[in-house]
């Protein structure tokens, strides 16, 4: 998995790797079902191929400040450079799905093959090509397919794909273009307009990137981790989606195989942070704007997560296809959708408090539903639920009750602001009680640390999220990292709880975690040390997956990860800013 890079244009994200085969790309959406799944079904799932014939090897980055990635192949009779796109129009994304490839000869002469070859919609439907007045177009479920081509050696329309061959020269300029639409007709460009196309989304990548701020360390990092993070927001709603996959293992075993293509409340929390840091306006209000809206349309409380259309997800289905290599099972929907997860009100309030104290105000619907939100915590929080690891185990987490103590915290403070309407006082006693409650009974002298749960002896690393709350940054914070490091340390990676060395990989976004924690209780020449060592872990373009196996250096689970990018970002702003990146709520 480490040999994928993504590009995107808002609604979609494709993957690119290394040889040159697009093996993922959902159509016209990240959570359709995908026309071009390889990563999941290599015989039957479908891809976008183009590469020499011959051998090669291999060298690629993104255009700088752009999310379109080049590729240079070198072979024995000469070099050229693919360049990828998922085109974006003049203002904003195209109403049709415009996947261009630009060939360029820059030594010798290369033949190179591409094939269009669209899968079976993991097993649900059969593919096939038809022949038009305007050309061949393929066709599979509701999509229609179009194959544009410039300056090819020639074309074969099959039964069920589409190959084109390319023969390039120093110099030489060709154009592989795939468009697409969903049960609506189909505009069909010329190869002109997509190459054209490309160098206009290339355009508006960089303009977007002049509208981004940062002056602090790790710039490369930071800056490749936001416009990943770019092409993780849904534009049609302004929604985050946590990644653009599904059933990517974290257990090479199998098992573990989970669909990620929703928008999970912790991840527009942090996801607002970092765009507030960055000084994105637009970016900020369209995703506060969908959240509020989408909680208010299915309240009364949050749900863990929804659709990228603002809907309460489906069921849960497994396909019939392998899997990524072979690893099954491959998912279709989230089981998580129906838990109880506490958490889920801090992440809320937090959003909200960060959006008000940057100099905005709510209106009074929002206001009235956070009121309704807060009184729920103050009952809700004494109850056991399913965690921030989605557990089927359901218990007292230690972190669950901070996030309902960081809940009511957040809503005292935006009432003092005028915000939400009513008297705090009840949310300020109960969060006493919450506070009260967890240090008498689930902090551990003997382990030296703040414990899964009450009567567990086992250690959760995302209570690091609490030295970043504001709820401990003090001597037992400093010894819960100790303790941390030791238990579920291997190397600067963490692994998220006790036990999990032997089912899955390290969770990237623990590591930076303990980064942040380590600065925000004092020991700052160790956080420093630690991001340095951190950063290095993306892939060769910088994309980061959900876990790492801390032997190999393997990617595990979905990519690219918005929680993992959103962890390094994070940690960045705190580092470089201080204390004051991140305000206490308590």
């Amino acid at each position: 998995m480490r040999s994928y890079a993504a590009i995107g244009d808002g609604r979609t994200v494709a993957l690119v790797a290394r040889d040159g085969c697009v093996d993922w790309m959902p159509l016209p959406d990240m959570d359709s079902p995908p026309a071009f799944a390889a990563l999941l079904d290599a015989e039957g799932g479908g891809r976008v191929s183009l590469a020499p014939v011959e051998d090669f090897t291999v060298e690629r980055a993104y255009v700088e400040h752009t999310n379109v990635l080049t590729t240079t192949f070198r072979t024995a009779s000469g070099v050229v450079r693919v360049t990828d796109a998922l085109n974006t129009g003049m203002a904003g994304r195209l109403p049709w799905a415009e996947l261009a490839r630009r060939v360029e000869g820059l030594e010798g002469s290369v033949r190179l093959r591409a094939e269009v070859r669209p899968g079976t919609c993991l097993g649900t439907a059969s593919p096939w090509v038809q022949r038009t007045a305007h050309g061949a177009v393929l066709r599979v479920d509701g999509l229609t397919l179009a194959v544009v081509t410039g300056g090819e050696d020639g074309r074969e329309d099959d039964e069920r794909h589409i190959a084109v061959d390319y023969v390039t020269s120093p110099g030489s300029r060709h154009v592989l273009g795939v468009v697409a639409t969903e049960r609506e007709p189909l505009y069909l460009p010329r190869a002109d307009d997509v190459d054209a196309g490309l160098d206009r989304t290339v355009e508006n990548w960089t303009r977007w990137t002049h509208d981004f701020y940062w002056d602090g360390p790790w710039d490369e990092a930071v800056r490749r981790s936001a416009l990943a993070l770019k092409l993780l927001l849904y534009s049609p709603t302004g929604a985050v989606v946590a990644a653009p996959t599904t059933s990517l293992p974290e257990d090479p075993g199998g098992g573990k195989n989970w669909d990620y293509r929703y928008a999970w409340v912790r991840d527009m929390a942090y996801t607002l942070r970092a765009l507030f840091r960055f000084g994105l306006r637009e970016e900020v209000h369209g995703a506060i704007s969908w959240l509020l809206g989408t909680i208010r349309d299915h309240g009364p409380e949050p749900q863990v997560f929804y659709t990228l259309c603002g809907e309460l997800p489906g069921g849960h289905s497994e396909r019939d296809v392998p899997g990524y290599r072979g690893v099954g099972p491959v998912t279709s929907g989230n089981a998580a959708a129906d838990q109880l997860q506490l958490g889920v009100y801090g992440d809320l309030f937090t959003v909200v408090r960060l959006y008000v104290e940057h100099g905005n105000v709510l209106d009074a619907d929002t206001g009235r539903m956070l009121a309704g939100v807060a009184d729920i915590a103050c009952d809700r929080w004494q109850q056991k639920d399913a965690g921030m690891w989605e557990l089927h185990d359901e218990q007292h987490y230690t972190t669950s009750k901070l996030g309902c103590w960081e809940a009511l915290t957040g809503a005292v403070r935006l009432a003092e602001l005028g915000q939400v309407p009513g008297d705090p006082a009840r949310w300020r006693a109960e969060a006493d009680r919450i506070r009260a409650w967890v240090d008498e009974h689930c902090w551990s002298e003997e382990k030296g640390a703040y414990l899964w749960y009450p009567g567990s002896d086992g250690l959760d690393a995302s209570i690091l999220l609490h030295a970043i709350s504001g709820f401990d940054r003090g001597e037992r914070m400093s010894r819960t990292l100790d303790a941390l490091r030791a238990e579920l340390g291997h190397g600067p990676h963490l692994y998220r709880y006790s036990g999990m060395a032997g089912e899955e990989g390290t969770f990237v976004a623990c590591s930076f975690w303990m980064a942040s924690a380590l600065h925000l209780v004092g020991r700052r020449d160790e956080a420093r040390a630690l991001m340095d060592e951190l950063v290095g872990e993306a892939n060769d373009v910088g994309i980061m997956a959900e876990m790492v196996d801390p032997v190999t250096g393997d990617f595990l689970g979905n990519l690219p990860q918005a929680l993992s990018h959103l962890a390094l970002v994070g940690t960045a702003i705190t580092l470089a800013d201080g204390e004051d990146a991140i305000p206490r709520v308590g």
